[in-house]
């Protein structure tokens, strides 16, 4: 994917004629699961630096790729979190919007957990039945037929007598997005009714949540939902590792086709349910908006995204030293590795 085409220095100017010192401090937005590493990098940027800290929002990845391919300028932000990788169609927007140099850096990995209350008894599932909780509809006797599950007793009398409800991400969510492809495709796939499926009606089947109080849409606050957990027993959780990792004194995490999403795990590929972090770089910002080389230079530091480093800390899976290096290089020297 990396080009190893390195922009000239005049290329970050495009767009900036005149505005140059309209705004000192970065502006960040995107994914809320890849927003607590981001932050910590920028406020210890901002302490180890003369340059004000940077802004971070969580916008959701798709909210914050809106924003991010929306333009070049000051109006516009600088980086964007995403917990998924950009789409063709993302990529057709900024380019449409003058935003035709991006650089993509892989942040690290991390794993998309099912949590509830400690209170509660620790879930095993597997994708099946999380398929079966969740669709909108779901295949009875080789006919597809609105979820009637209501309890996760009715999947499985082994599970338990409590009412499903699973507060989850919505759709501008990269985590919905990884969950979508990582749990409900493959859950859908263990259906003969859905394997025979191809194209939209596939789609439509794997990709579709339930909408009558099963599944809840519970924004893109995952520290949100942590807090309804914590007052409902019964409820389940959706969302990044690093929640759990911040929570383990308050929610517990479901066991997936037998694997626990602990750090060792999802370092190990062992986790079923893990997908990698980026953050994506406006190359023609770089030079203009003060301090993004610096801010790239702490990201990317050992002390930073390393394996003993304070992101790992706080949940991030380290990538291993080849691909960190990678990643640096390609941030540090602005190299557009993104296909437009």
């Amino acid at each position: 994917m990396i080009k190893k085409s390195i922009l000239l220095a005049a290329v970050a100017t495009v767009g900036f004629a005149g505005v140059a010192e309209a705004r000192d401090q970065i502006r960040i937005v995107g994914s809320s699961t890849v927003y607590p590493f981001t932050t910590v990098a920028a406020e210890t940027f901002g302490k180890k630096t003369g340059y004000p800290t940077p802004v971070v929002e969580s916008t959701g990845s798709g909210g914050g790729l809106k924003l991010f391919c929306a333009g070049l300028g000051v109006e516009h932000p600088d980086f964007t979190n995403a917990s998924r990788a950009i789409k063709a169609s993302e990529i057709e927007t900024c380019a449409s919007n003058g935003v035709d140099k991006i650089t993509e850096m892989k942040v690290g990995y991390d794993g998309i957990v099912m949590a509830n209350s400690k209170a509660a008894p620790v879930l095993d599932l597997t994708k099946e039945q999380v398929f079966l909780a969740l669709a909108k509809d779901v295949p009875v006797d080789g006919e597809w037929v609105a979820n009637p599950n209501t309890k996760w007793s009715d999947i499985d009398p082994s599970l338990p007598d409590a009412d499903i409800e699973v507060l989850g991400p919505p759709p501008t969510s990269g985590t919905r997005d990884a969950f979508l492809e990582l749990v409900m495709e493959p859950g859908c796939e263990s259906f003969e009714a859905c394997a025979s499926l191809d194209g939209d009606a596939f789609d439509a089947r794997a990709f579709t949540l339930r909408e009558d109080g099963g599944f809840v849409e519970a924004g893109e606050n995952d520290n949100l939902i942590v807090q309804k957990l914590e007052a409902n027993a019964d409820a389940v959780g959706i969302f990044g590792y690093s929640f759990l990792d911040q929570n383990l004194d308050k929610i517990q995490g479901a066991m997936i086709d037998g694997e626990a999403p602990t750090f060792e795990n999802i370092a190990s590929g062992a986790y079923p349910v893990s997908r990698p972090l980026f953050v994506y770089v406006k190359v023609a910002h770089m030079g203009v908006i003060p301090g993004m080389e610096e801010f790239l230079e702490e990201y990317t530091s050992d002390a930073a995204w390393g394996p003993e480093g304070y992101l790992s800390d706080k949940g991030l899976i380290p990538m291993d030293d080849a691909e960190r290096a990678q990643y640096r290089d390609a941030a540090l020297n602005q190299v557009d590795n993104v296909n437009m």
